[in-house]
């Protein structure tokens, strides 16, 4: 006799949080191959990519954005005990979740990239590396926002006791 489908118990439903080896994965990731753009570019192109201060200024705005929207639904889930909409729930979870992943490939990336300007004596060397870090910080901020979001997504379920 066969089972339908509709007959078995849901499976509950649980999500585990963003693990942090995961994002070391996606860091080193973006450690490599943004230290590989610099000699890559520069025998292809023949000069690498500036870094002007709008990249890291643009990753700050982002890690403010997702850093303001875990604080509205941390407030919203756990100071007045609201309940998201689920589809809204959903999004910002998948926000959170794509935010984390992408913040540490490009931290990695820019990380990376500034590591390849050690030692070099090109013009424009240290400029780029120092931009390269406040980028790779953006991008550090913008996985620890992510982070904060999605724990801030998370609801009690009904059969915890704590």
């Amino acid at each position: 006799m066969t089972s339908d489908p509709s007959d078995e118990e849901p499976s509950g439903g649980h999500l585990r949080p963003t693990s942090a080896g995961a994002l070391t994965a996606w860091v080193v990731v973006g450690l490599v191959g943004g230290w590989l753009i610099h000699p890559i570019t520069e025998r292809t192109r023949g000069s690498a990519p500036v870094v002007t201060w709008t990249q890291p200024l643009a990753l700050f705005l982002g890690a403010a954005i997702v850093g303001a929207t875990a604080w509205v639904t941390w407030r919203t889930v756990h100071v007045r005990r609201e309940r998201l909409e689920p589809r809204r729930a959903v999004n910002r979870l998948l926000l959170a979740r794509s935010c984390a992943y992408v913040g540490a490939l490009v931290a990695g990336g820019y990380a990376g990239y500034a590591v390849s300007w050690l030692g070099v004596g090109a013009e424009l060397a240290d400029q780029r590396a120092w931009r390269s870090l406040a980028a790779a910080a953006a991008g550090a901020a913008i996985t620890i926002t992510a982070v904060l979001l999605e724990r801030a997504c998370r609801v009690r379920s009904d059969d915890d006791t704590t």
